[in-house]
């Protein structure tokens, strides 16, 4: 399974939650698998989607919100970690698809492959899990804020880019936002 699949296996658990999507070939491919305005695309701020996703949580406390990040993206930023869950917002489920390499510049390997993101969470004091151990759904409405690691092959997809500029996604998204 590479990270394509993963993210259709989110998507089929996926109503009518919010998503921040880490920059790149990951948000290509959730906009290829299921493009709707509740996506917000990341483009360019590599290890910021858990910030922004905390953000909105904060703001949105009656919305839930999933963050799909990416090994790399997660050590990049690793202080997020730390900060996400001294904040503790309920209605963030952080998912991490790990594929030990940065997929969107060519594959290099991450440190991921030497240190366990799950344990790292589990440390800090989130409610973490195995992607393979979980019913998302249920994760999703535990009213915990989760950390889900969910381990694939490295992989890119031929997902084709994403037809609206950075500007429409946010206007997109912040529509969508206003209505709820």
């Amino acid at each position: 399974m590479i990270r394509k699949d993963a993210i259709e296996n989110i998507i089929e658990n996926i109503e009518d939650e919010l998503i921040i999507c880490n920059i790149g070939v990951p948000s290509k491919e959730l906009h290829a698998i299921k493009d709707r305005p509740e996506n917000f695309y990341m483009i360019g701020s590599m290890g910021l989607a858990s910030s922004i996703g905390l953000g909105l949580a904060l703001t949105k406390p009656d919305k839930k919100i999933i963050v799909i990040d990416g090994d790399g993206s997660v050590l990049m930023n690793l202080g997020s970690l730390v900060t996400v869950f001294a904040q503790n917002p309920t209605n963030l489920t952080w998912i991490v698809i790990d594929n030990g390499v940065y997929g969107s510049t060519g594959n290099q390997e991450t440190y991921a492959q030497k240190i366990d993101l799950l344990e790292i969470a589990k440390s800090i004091g989130f409610d973490a899990h195995n992607w393979e151990d979980i019913d998302l759904k249920e994760i999703i409405n535990n009213k915990k804020c989760s950390f889900i690691k969910f381990n694939v092959e490295s992989g890119n997809s031929d997902a084709p880019n994403i037809d609206l500029t950075p500007i429409e996604i946010k206007k997109r998204f912040m529509d969508e936002l206003k209505k709820n």
